[in-house]
């Protein structure tokens, strides 16, 4: 079946889905996204991320394209469409095409939308879980407005790639004080030697996640001891456990950092926990 595309108003093949060469998210990465997990058919904490997509778009100053109950309905129809019954729906808003320019367009420029949708392989992610993945440190070289979920992904880009060329599944960015403030596309988080959950606060510096904050969630429920401040590299070396979180991954364990086993080298307890949890605490819609 051919995948389904939904750009500015109409369901197209995917491969003929495409929008001007003029289109600012192109000429200056001048737009935002989301991506929402899709479990059973249905959108896990859409209203999160409908949430968190409404204050990217003031940040940038970027007009809502539509009420967010009509933007609900297309994603679910783009998810329809595509028969996805497990994976996830990506959403993009940009600011619009309009002529080369670096100040913002006439009042009325209409941003452009993009929802695509595609399946994921749920027992191949089990069997990632199951055995962690490796991640890698990378100086953080974003700009400071991190916390805007800017389709302006170059940095990320880049300290991916250099995380796969040393073996890594996943980059930590690296702030000037050498410590962690976040993956490269995923939260960062470790387990103390003492059993205490650590991730970096909220601020400029990281994203504020949506699988993080049910996770913060999860672990309060669970009666864990956590405490939301950053922590160096070295702590992140001697730590028990350590993990990622995004909605493409839930909670990822990770076994390895900067080729350095982390904990017994293998998941931990605590994060295979919160993975198994998650889902009792998600929203779905």
């Amino acid at each position: 079946m051919s995948r389904i595309a939904y750009v500015n108003g109409r369901y197209l093949p995917h491969a003929s889905a495409a929008v001007g060469i003029e289109d600012r998210g192109f000429q200056f990465a001048d737009g935002v996204y989301e991506v929402c997990e899709v479990r059973r058919g249905q959108l896990v904490d859409e209203r999160r991320h409908m949430a968190r997509l409404a204050r990217s778009l003031r940040e940038l100053k970027i007009a809502a394209p539509m009420p967010p109950s009509a933007l609900s309905v297309v994603m679910h129809e783009t998810v329809r469409r595509n028969r996805i019954r497990d994976g996830i729906v990506y959403l993009q808003v940009t600011r619009g095409e309009a002529r080369r320019d670096f100040p913002f367009p006439a009042a009325g420029t209409r941003p452009s939308v993009i929802v695509t949708a595609r399946s994921s392989d749920l027992e191949k992610l089990e069997k990632v879980a199951t055995d962690g993945i490796p991640v890698v440190t990378v100086p953080d070289i974003r700009w400071q407005r991190v916390d805007i979920k800017s389709v302006a992904l170059l940095p990320n880009v880049l300290a991916k790639q250099a995380a796969r060329d040393k073996g890594g599944k996943e980059a930590w960015l690296v702030d000037a004080q050498g410590r962690v403030t976040e993956g490269a596309s995923s939260n960062a988080w470790i387990v103390t030697r003492d059993g205490k959950l650590i991730t970096r606060p909220l601020g400029n510096d990281i994203l504020p996640g949506i699988t993080r904050s049910v996770v913060i969630e999860v672990s309060k429920a669970q009666g864990l001891a956590f405490e939301e401040r950053a922590f160096t590299v070295d702590e992140a070396y001697e730590a028990r456990e350590a993990f990622v979180t995004s909605a493409s991954q839930i909670v990822m364990p990770v076994i390895s950092i900067d080729g350095r086993p982390v904990g017994n080298g293998g998941p931990g307890l605590v994060s295979s926990a919160l993975r198994r949890e998650y889902h009792r605490h998600a929203e779905f819609s």
